[in-house]
């Protein structure tokens, strides 16, 4: 997969988590622009090969923000990181006018939540293609699919997505797939989709795990670091290309534990 000036081919490898909001879940992973780049160089340091950033919190019962604020957090924030570090650059959105602001302002690949589907019209994904950027594709819904129906909902919405990414133009080294954990499931659900996640591998494209200490481990989000590094060395076993976390340092650990 190429995300910017970068390949990734093999391995697992680490996108951090740094929230450009004051309502994400996590307190730790939510920056001000004064204290981001301290932030991006000790995520690199640590061994991030991927920055991913939002302006807007996307956990399962947010406070949606428009599509101008969320430009508006997202803006310096994405001219100081490309000013400053060679680094891949992700952008958390699902809005078209921000995605197409953040591509124009260096972005390197848009993470979308709701796989290129939130807009009817697949402008979502003519942008991204227009700019020969990369994209996450993340199965998400507005309800919990009965179990027997679990398998099928993620992979016809995925199909779904990826038909939309082709159609577009977007090429296939640039697409990644994320299996939406914590979106449109129960807690067994998560557990099962991480437990399987390599049947994703079935539409050829690589994978993106998202499990860092989201509520699907129960308790407070300050004790979910250990169950997050056994998602982490599930994902190593797996095959996975990525894993989304908000402590890189304890991941990279576990990933080089695992090999």
């Amino acid at each position: 997969m190429k995300i910017g000036n970068k390949t990734f081919e093999n391995g697992t490898h680490v996108m951090a988590i740094i929230n450009l909001t004051p309502d994400s879940f996590y307190a730790n992973s939510r920056s001000d622009i004064d204290g981001l780049a301290d932030r991006v160089k000790k995520a690199i340091d640590e061994g991030a090969e991927v920055i991913d950033i939002g302006g807007q919190s996307t956990r399962p019962g947010h406070t949606p923000v428009d599509e101008l604020q969320e430009w508006q957090r997202l803006q310096r924030p994405i001219d100081l990181i490309k000013s400053r570090f060679d680094v891949p650059l992700s952008v958390d959105t699902y809005y078209p006018y921000v995605a197409k602001n953040a591509l124009i302002s260096g972005a390197d690949m848009i993470n979308d939540v709701w796989g290129l589907q939130y807009d009817k019209d697949g402008e979502m994904a003519q942008i991204i293609a227009k700019h020969g950027a990369a994209v996450c594709i993340m199965q998400n819904q507005n309800h919990i699919s009965p179990d027997e129906m679990l398998w099928s909902d993620i992979f016809d919405f995925l199909q779904r997505s990826i038909s939309i990414a082709k159609s577009a133009g977007i090429s296939d080294e640039k697409i990644i797939l994320d299996g939406g954990i914590g979106f449109g499931k129960n807690k067994e659900q998560n557990f099962t989709v991480v437990n399987n996640y390599d049947r994703l591998h079935k539409f050829g494209y690589p994978l993106l795990l998202g499990t860092s200490r989201k509520s699907m481990f129960g308790g407070d989000v300050n004790d979910r670091l250990q169950p997050t590094l056994d998602t982490t060395r599930q994902a190593v076993r797996q095959k996975v290309l990525f894993v989304r976390v908000h402590d890189v340092k304890e991941n990279v650990q576990a990933i080089s534990n695992e090999r």
